[in-house]
């Protein structure tokens, strides 16, 4: 049986955290992706559906699921 070594490493004290700012870029895309959603679901929601999923599971992360445009 295999052993397994852990090489402990001390914690940084000295580091500030640095302010997080969001990008716009990144920002205006996550809304570009949404706004396609919204589009496909008007258009057809049962032919749509599965590249709704696809989109949706892209942004899971960013926004809530109860955001979903299928309402």
């Amino acid at each position: 049986m295999a052993k397994v070594f852990t090489i402990t490493v001390p914690p940084k004290l000295g580091n500030k955290r640095r302010e997080r700012s969001s990008d716009p870029r990144y920002v205006d895309g996550q809304r570009l992706l949404v706004e396609a959603m919204k589009y496909l679901a008007q258009a057809d929601p049962v032919q749509n559906r599965p590249a709704i999923e696809l989109i949706s599971e892209h942004v899971r992360t960013r926004f809530r699921m109860s955001d979903s445009p299928l309402g």
